[in-house]
């Protein structure tokens, strides 16, 4: 109703509209948005002061010209800057993820730690 109000010349404040629909008992009401999840702050992010201390992974998604999706999980060396591997399936599960991390650690050594991002792929 607000927008309405301005676009019509009129100089009201949102708040204002608000007050006066509250009075009168108006039945549209306004859209409520959405909150977004807070994300846990787990501190300063680690800095690698050498190669293999620290990896990142996260998923990259895109779609094939039949136009079925695809995903690739990759695994990079936050050192080195290097990829530690490329794992690409069309549906890539948690069990996907974890043969992909033992396959890696039967060639080289596991870092310290590994940063992910906080989507909904490593919930």
């Amino acid at each position: 109703m607000h927008i309405l109000l301005v676009r019509e010349g009129w100089r009201v404040g949102r708040n204002r509209v608000h007050r006066l629909y509250k009075l009168e008992g108006l039945q549209v009401r306004m859209r409520v948005r959405r909150r977004k999840r807070i994300s846990l702050h787990r501190g300063p992010v680690p800095v690698a002061t050498s190669g293999g201390q620290y990896w990142a992974m996260d998923f990259v998604h895109d779609q094939l010209s039949s136009g079925r999706k695809f995903r690739v999980l990759t695994v990079i060396d936050k050192w080195h800057r290097v990829c530690v591997t490329l794992q690409a399936d069309h549906a890539l599960t948690g069990n996907s993820v974890v043969d992909a991390l033992n396959e890696i650690a039967r060639e080289r050594e596991l870092p310290y730690a590994i940063t992910v991002d906080h989507g909904s792929e490593f919930a």
